[in-house]
């Protein structure tokens, strides 16, 4: 028997898509921006409804049942066309107030955004700003995010990118961890010295074999992926680290190392859905995050 629309709760089948996409009752709940004893219940009301059991509880987390495998095709389907009208919608409106949100990498969002988006507010009062800042690549498709800055070149289908630029890369080290350890003279002077490392991300090794020094994850005595923190343990005296070259010039406690061989810089994308680019709300926070971005990449050191 084909159970009636009416008795489907919309919030029910978000929920049962969180559930089997994060694992867990409280992951689902932070994507969902709820609480997890309201997830349990929409999950038991969903049960209820169908009529069948959805999850089984495992060490692992929440296993979807088999009569849970059979409804997710269809329940993305619904995600997807929900999806298609809110971006239609939001495409179409014609309002300049309201809020945007935006998504940005962790350290971008720490060390540059802020400046960016306390001029857009002064400029613009009426519109309300959301910053999540997140080193995953938040849906845009989604509307996790309206605008994303990313550092990536974004690869998702139906949005439009525009490259910002290069940001210049550097190695610092605080003045006190250098009049104690030593200024290198050389590129083979590094070596010798600590070094603020990733802990899980393996980039800033592959730099390292890139230019010829073959390291390995325990060359780097303190560990951290981070970005903020990882700047931050820079910042205190742990040892030499790399970051982007704005912020560390403009700090007088840093000492920039120089090098004979360059960096690998990071881009800038910026993205949106296309469906609404043209929303005039989004347009206005896009073309403001745009030029302040272009000039901000486009800053030499001074002479």
């Amino acid at each position: 028997m084909l159970l009636p629309l009416s008795r489907l709760d919309w919030a029910h089948v978000q929920t049962l898509l969180a559930v089997a996409d994060t694992g867990s009752l409280s992951a689902a709940a932070r994507r969902l921006g709820l609480t997890q004893p309201t997830i349990g219940r929409h999950i038991s009301t969903l049960e209820d409804t169908l009529g069948v059991d959805l999850f089984t509880r495992t060490v692992s987390g929440m296993q979807p049942t088999e009569a849970a495998h059979d409804l997710l095709a269809p329940a993305r389907r619904m995600h997807e066309a929900a999806r298609q009208l809110e971006l239609s919608a939001a495409g179409a409106a014609h309002a300049e107030t309201g809020t945007v949100r935006i998504t940005a990498s962790v350290f971008m969002a720490h060390h540059v955004l802020p400046t960016i988006l306390a001029r857009l507010r002064r400029e613009a009062p009426e519109i309300s700003l959301e910053l999540v800042a997140s080193d995953t690549s938040e849906n845009l498709l989604f509307r996790e995010a309206d605008i994303a800055v990313r550092m990536i070149r974004p690869e998702q289908l139906d949005v439009v990118t525009r490259y910002i630029g290069e940001v210049e890369m550097g190695l610092f080290g605080h003045r006190d961890y250098l009049d104690r350890a030593g200024r290198p003279v050389e590129d083979a002077d590094i070596m010798a010295h600590d070094f603020v490392g990733y802990d899980r991300n393996d980039q800033i090794i592959q730099g390292f074999r890139d230019a010829g020094f073959a390291v390995d994850r325990e060359f780097f005595a303190t560990r951290c992926d981070h970005q903020t923190a990882y700047w931050e343990l820079v910042r205190a005296g742990c040892g030499l680290g790399f970051g982007q070259a704005v912020a560390g010039r403009a700090d007088p406690e840093l000492e920039e190392i120089p090098l004979s061989f360059p960096l690998p810089s990071l881009p800038i994308w910026l993205t949106a859905p296309e469906a609404i680019r043209n929303n005039k709300l989004i347009r206005r926070v896009w073309n403001a995050l745009e030029s302040e971005l272009t000039a901000f990449v486009d800053r030499r050191p001074a002479q």
